[in-house]
């Protein structure tokens, strides 16, 4: 696999919700359970900011943009893992010069709900209200786990209202 497939490919923001069936992807990711939903933001930045070059030591590379998938709502603590997906499954753990240890996942393959929220990372929760209550206006029932593909690279968007992420859950 040397690109992202359908549904992760999409090139323009999903306004109404899509359910089709997605493939598993290969991930490369930091997992962590029950860890502080205020410190997300430098887990991220501590992942996403070695991860590229760790990959291509180990000989592969990102094949889309960064996600996070959630194995429960995240309220004052998330199970919750972060990386990209990947070219070919990786086969041993690549520890981060930030600490963290990267180990192989994948992304579920399986029918999902997609969605796209355009806006900054704020707003997520309400974003993931309104993706919710989609679901249940299609008779699906969401189930866990749900996951954000952070389409849009902050670093290089100046206006967070234009930043996109896409947001999945598997139904069941």
């Amino acid at each position: 696999m040397t690109s992202l497939p359908a549904p992760y490919d999409a090139e323009d923001a999903v306004t109404e919700l899509r359910i089709m069936d997605a493939p598993e992807v290969p991930t490369a990711v930091a997992k962590y359970g029950d860890f502080p939903v205020h410190k997300l933001p430098q887990l991220m930045d501590g992942v996403f900011s070695h991860l590229t070059s760790a990959l291509e030591a180990a000989g592969l590379r990102a094949i889309g943009p960064a996600f996070s998938l959630h194995h429960r709502f995240p309220v004052d603590t998330a199970d919750i893992e972060v990386g990209v997906p990947i070219d070919a499954a990786l086969t041993g753990d690549l520890e981060l010069p930030s600490g963290h240890t990267i180990t192989a996942s994948a992304l579920p393959s399986g029918r999902v709900a997609m969605l796209s929220h355009l806006g900054g990372y704020a707003a997520l929760g309400e974003a993931w209200g309104g993706f919710m209550h989609a679901v249940g206006e299609e008779d699906e029932q969401s189930r866990y786990p749900i996951w954000e593909l952070y389409v849009s690279d902050p670093a290089k968007t100046k206006d967070p209202s234009t930043l996109r992420t896409d947001l999945f859950s598997l139904l069941e």
